[in-house]
């Protein structure tokens, strides 16, 4: 939610609201997020306007296949997605050791 902590990065307050059209981009956010928890996928619809995420869009996947928005207005959860499946331990691992990388580099992972 915008103006809270976010999931990611540093825990500063976040000025978006992220979220995909994808249920794969959606299990990655859930496993990459912050703490110990088990994640979770929420079903939202916006409640005003949204914006290709920049971070993913034309930087790493031209066109947006992944689907994925950011918003400075909350969104409305309508539901929860309590059964899937998430990527193997090597898959899982492998992506955080480059989101590392990335942070070692300087690299902003989420704006």
């Amino acid at each position: 939610m915008v103006g809270f902590r976010s999931n990611f990065g540093e825990g500063t307050p976040s000025s978006w609201v992220y979220f995909t059209g994808t249920l794969d981009a959606a299990i990655w956010g859930a496993e990459l997020a912050a703490g110990d928890s088990p994640g979770r996928i929420y079903i939202v619809e916006p409640t005003g306007p949204i914006m290709d995420d920049p971070n993913l869009t034309d930087k790493k996947f031209p066109g947006n296949p992944t689907q994925s928005y950011r918003s400075r207005e909350p969104l409305r959860v309508t539901g929860e997605v309590t059964q899937w499946q998430g990527h193997s331990p090597e898959q899982l691992q492998e992506m955080k050791e480059n989101l590392e990388r990335l942070r070692a580099q300087g690299a902003q992972i989420i704006d």
